[in-house]
């Protein structure tokens, strides 16, 4: 089937998603509150932050122990040592450092910054908690996907984005990181 037409549409209403949360009974409850519905081939894309926090890979970071290479690491980036521990579990080995940031080699294959451990938004205000990848983020897709397709009868495709920041530059971009019912590269 050839497409005719690229429509980008945002969808509005989506809560803060919460552990164990079910993402496709809120992504077609904020459907049906905008008036729109799925249709077969149209593509979901989803913030990779929202299928973690569903998935519960939130950790607080009082739980966190560095190591002696999450501390030496920490002192020469100059980031707090939990981080970088969680930054080293998550990274098959570094590439590049420099003050505040460690450019690793995920262990899903991403060469990206801070092995996509992110603060923002992680937890309560107040709080000191990380986010990070899902463990599979194309399995995850593929749930996601399935379990749409049983609440709408639509056969759609699921891509999990990841905002990747440009090393050394200015500019982010998107990166498919999970991906299921279409083909990617």
């Amino acid at each position: 089937m050839t497409a005719s037409k690229l429509e980008i549409t945002a969808l509005p209403g989506l809560p803060i998603v919460r552990q164990d949360d079910d993402l496709a009974t809120l992504v077609v409850e904020a459907l049906d509150r905008a008036g729109r519905t799925l249709e077969t081939h149209d593509v979901l894309v989803v913030a990779q932050k929202i299928v973690s926090k569903a998935e519960g890979r939130i950790v607080d970071l009082a739980t966190v122990e560095p190591g002696p290479a999450a501390r030496e690491w920490a002192t020469k980036t100059d980031k707090d040592p939990r981080v970088v521990e969680l930054i080293l579990s998550e990274a098959k080995r570094v590439v590049r450092h420099r003050p505040g940031l460690l450019i690793v080699e995920h262990r899903l294959g991403f060469v990206m910054a801070n092995a996509g451990v992110d603060l923002s938004n992680a937890g309560p205000p107040g709080s000191e908690h990380a986010i990070l990848l899902p463990v599979d983020p194309d399995r995850s897709a593929a749930a996601l996907r399935e379990a749409l397709r049983k609440l709408t009868g639509a056969d759609v495709g699921v891509i999990i984005n990841d905002s990747f920041g440009r090393p050394w530059r200015t500019g982010t971009l998107g990166v498919a990181i999970g991906v299921a019912g279409l083909p990617a590269l």
